[in-house]
């Protein structure tokens, strides 16, 4: 591959120890560079940690819509990862990316998702994924997203959205072309489901979909993703029922 043929871009806010963690998981490729884009203000540290000469540290408005845009246009490569702060790659990401780009057909894909936890629970989730991506064709951000350099310029890239932004871009992804789902695991930080309680996060998750699936807006997911103490399993039925009987639940 030439140089510079793959970008990573990462979206954080002020996320100072994952990011150290993933970089450090990232060493310094002639065929890759990096860009960190913080959506936080401006923080030493990080500018500190991404003093690196294959590393680019960007600013833009929080949200991982808008930064993963910001981090593209920064980018360099003629393929784009998009990996979270809290995600680390496999050690041969980049055998992976090459076997896509050696696809005609391929625009992009993911990566298999794990969880960096040995709880049994964890492997009901990442079994409930690989169904999903096998059935469904569709990956989550959270997978190390990938695509072609000209075709997310010519898809507008990410809707700048707080929350959804990733299925949006996948099912807007299927439609230019195919996607090839790596078998090589990405490691995802389990935190947010150890703190939540793992039925009450997922189920969350799965609810929160639903709706967006069904027509109601991402502003208004994004707001109860930030609030749970606002969000009620009632309520949600409410508006999924408004929305199949073709009410309005863009409100």
């Amino acid at each position: 591959m030439a140089s510079h043929e793959v970008s990573i871009v990462i979206p954080v806010l002020n996320d100072t120890k994952p990011l150290r963690r993933l970089l450090a998981t990232l060493p310094a490729d002639p065929r890759v560079d990096i860009v960190v884009v913080n959506g936080g203000a401006a923080d030493d540290r990080l500018t500190a940690i991404c003093r690196r000469p294959d590393v680019k540290l960007r600013t833009s408005a929080a949200g991982r819509g808008r930064q993963m845009n910001a981090g593209a246009s920064a980018a360099a490569g003629r393929w784009i990862v998009f990996v979270h702060a809290d995600t680390h790659l496999p050690p041969k990401w980049l055998d992976e990316i090459r076997l896509a780009s050696a696809d005609p057909d391929a625009v992009g894909g993911s990566f298999r998702f794990r969880l960096d936890s040995g709880a049994w629970q964890a492997r009901l989730i990442e079994r409930a994924v690989e169904w999903r991506v096998r059935w469904l064709d569709l990956a989550y951000g959270d997978q190390a997203l990938f695509v072609r350099r000209d075709v997310f310029d010519a898809m507008g890239g990410y809707r700048e959205w707080l929350l959804m932004e990733d299925v949006d871009f996948v099912r807007r992804l299927r439609q230019a072309g195919k996607l090839y789902h790596s078998a090589q695991p990405v490691l995802t930080s389990a935190r947010r489901w150890e703190r939540g309680g793992w039925w009450r996060t997922s189920a969350s998750n799965v609810m929160l979909q639903a709706l967006f699936f069904a027509g109601v807006a991402p502003e208004r997911l994004a707001g109860w993703y930030a609030h749970p103490s606002r969000r009620s399993t009632p309520e949600a039925l409410v508006v999924l029922a408004r929305v199949s009987s073709g009410g309005r639940g863009k409100s």
